[in-house]
């Protein structure tokens, strides 16, 4: 098989196309297929970077590491990092290349985009078995589609047979499948081969005869019904699967080794970029991680976390009109356990000079930490390897402000005075003798009993998730009609829905 594909759409933003994607990879990969994941245009705040310096969706990366290949900017050309309702940063080929509002980029740039995007297809196909491509949205977003680089244009440039996830635990999917077909244009249909059902909770006997008429009314089958996975952890794109005050990633808390659980809290800041960095503080057994937006919620958590955001001069704002900064002034002078990562850290700084992100110029930082930041055009994209608290650390920096760091201990790349901490680096939790040693002191700090597992790997438990993604596709979906999906391509003769896109 040399350079077969497949486009997984969605009905909607959230459907689960980003872990059907990451799911199929998986299969592929165990069954020998060398794949590699693709997404012609992503819009995330959760992003990460790649070994040759390339800043690239979170959701592609993990997705990389599901077919078990290197991340590289080929798998997501473009990036779009959101500034406001109405602005976004555009990553080209890993790098900012400017800041668009959204009718500047859909008025004409994103067509512009059209090639590099292909190239990069191409390039993968050229390489690779297979390569699973992501869409965006829906493919039905009629009002995008002349200028659509993610879903239907480049199925149709590429010839890729398009499988459309829809979340039925949302309800009305079957509506969403149909209709979703029935807005787009005759030669769009052809490419759509069908259909996977995620989030399914039940009795799959009882949606059986839903699936017929749908064949009945469209001609296409339904290539599988995914159950409803708890706790999957997977990294997402789209926002916080979870709400405030609720507890991060579904997770169910292990019970504690030591005689206390350790409590996090994680302050939702407004453009909050790579929350996933409390990912593996989730993953340990006695650790509950939430994320929270009013100062009475910090009164009884061990650690505050102040994470990254696209907007820092807007997250000390809200940080301060929420009272949220009155109360991490009061942790810091009680000795509490507070850390700032990216954005976070810079925040807790003495002083901010903006004149790129949000032109605010001159801004006071929290002064919790003997930091100065001055805010740089050319962004920071690294992946740092160090040491600190007698661990090895590995991370990865995306920041325009330089921090000038002016006392207090070294930390990373940062600074901790007191039990104040803060470091561009994200996804030094990752490492785990880092995480227990760091674990430890906020335990220290925070007078909690609180003993970190001896034996807990985040990167076997992230392979453990994603090997749960292969069994998904492989229990639950028809594997070998994909399979013939993703080498031959759509049937000949899919039937037109009217009324067709207008």
């Amino acid at each position: 098989m040399t350079g077969g594909g497949l486009l997984v759409a969605g009905t909607t933003s959230d459907a689960g196309k980003s872990v059907v994607t990451a799911g199929i990879c998986r299969w592929l990969v165990r069954r020998g297929v060398k794949v590699a994941p693709f997404k012609g245009q992503n819009m995330s705040l959760n992003s990460f970077v790649t070994r040759e310096g390339a800043e690239i969706g979170r959701a592609q990366a993990m997705q990389a590491q599901a077919a078990r290949v290197e991340p590289t900017a080929l798998m997501n050309p473009v990036l779009l990092k959101p500034g406001s309702d109405r602005s976004s940063q555009v990553v080209l080929m890993g790098r900012p290349v400017g800041e668009l509002s959204a009718k500047g980029y859909h008025g004409g740039r994103q067509r512009e985009l059209f090639e590099p995007v292909m190239a990069c297809l191409e390039e993968l196909r050229g390489t690779y078995d297979a390569v699973i491509c992501e869409g965006a949205g829906s493919p039905a977003e009629i009002n995008l589609r002349r200028t659509d680089i993610v879903n239907m244009g480049i199925a149709r440039a590429a010839r890729l047979p398009v499988l459309v996830v829809g979340d039925i635990d949302r309800g009305g999917v079957f509506a969403q499948f149909f209709g979703t077909t029935a807005l787009l244009s005759p030669e769009d249909q052809t490419l759509v081969a069908g259909y996977l059902v995620n989030k399914f909770r039940g009795d799959v006997s009882l949606l059986e005869p839903g699936l017929e008429m749908l064949l009945g009314l469209t001609g296409r089958r339904t290539f599988g019904v995914l159950p409803y996975a708890h706790g999957l952890g997977i990294d997402e794109e789209d926002g916080l699967r979870v709400s405030l005050r609720g507890a991060v990633r579904e997770s169910v808390v292990a019970p504690p080794v030591g005689e206390d659980v350790l409590r996090v809290a994680v302050c939702a800041v407004p453009l909050m970029s790579n929350f996933t960095d409390v990912d593996a503080l989730a993953a340990e057994p006695g650790v509950v991680v939430r994320f929270v937006d009013r100062a009475e919620e910090l009164a009884d958590a061990d650690l505050v976390v102040v994470p990254g955001t696209r907007g820092t001069v807007k997250a000390l704002a809200w940080l301060r009109e929420r009272g949220l900064a009155d109360a991490l002034m009061r942790r810091a002078a009680e000795g509490r356990p507070v850390l700032g990562i990216c954005g976070g850290f810079q925040a807790l700084g003495e002083h901010i000079e903006d004149d790129v992100e949000s032109r605010a110029g001159a801004v006071d930082g929290l002064g919790l930490l003997p930091v100065r930041v001055r805010f740089a055009p050319d962004k920071t994209l690294a992946r740092p390897v160090g040491e600190a608290l007698g661990a090895r650390v590995e991370g990865y920096e995306i920041h325009h402000g330089v921090a000038e760091v002016l006392g207090g201990d070294p930390f990373l790349d940062g600074c901790r005075v007191g039990a104040v901490w803060g470091t561009h680096w994200h996804g030094s939790l990752e490492s785990d003798d880092f995480r227990r040693a760091f674990l430890r002191k906020v335990a220290a700090q925070a007078g909690r009993r609180f003993v970190p597992a001896p034996d807990t790997s985040f990167g076997t438990l992230r392979e453990e998730q994603l090997d749960r993604l292969g069994d998904l596709i492989e229990e639950h979906a028809d594997t070998d009609a994909l399979m013939r999906l993703i080498e031959e391509g759509a049937p000949v003769g899919m039937p037109f829905i009217p009324p067709g896109a207008p």
